[in-house]
């Protein structure tokens, strides 16, 4: 999937010749599969108490950016995000103290949306 797309123009040589020249334009590419972005919402104590506040937590996928959850949000559950926050939480590994064992714990991505006034998301 390309996010840039490049477009031929012609150009006028001197001695009334064509040349074709390709130029760079910044056109995005808007076939985006938006439901891929969030991959499930954050249902803990901690992340529903934030729903008094407008906050909603999400876990996004890897590669996803503060535009790409707005633009997810917006269209998969119909409300305007005011601010998205993205945390990278990354991979571990410890020693159980029990059993002596390596413990690894996977990383992931998490989005805080802050929802404007009198948006709400029911994700029960």
């Amino acid at each position: 999937m390309a996010l840039f797309s490049r477009t031929k123009k012609t150009v006028e040589a001197s001695e009334g010749t064509t040349a074709k020249v390709v130029a760079p334009t910044l056109a995005r590419s808007t076939d985006r599969n938006l439901a891929s972005v969030l991959v499930k919402p954050v249902v803990t104590e901690k992340a529903v108490m934030q729903h008094d506040s407008r906050v909603y937590t999400f876990i996004v996928a890897k590669n996803a950016t503060k535009f790409s959850v707005s633009d997810a949000v917006t269209a998969l559950y119909k409300v305007t995000p005011v601010k998205v926050n993205i945390v990278n939480k990354k991979p571990s590994s410890s020693l159980s103290r029990s059993r002596g064992r390596a413990i690894s714990v996977a990383g992931y991505k998490k989005a805080y949306v802050y929802l404007k006034k009198g948006d709400t998301i029911n994700l029960v």
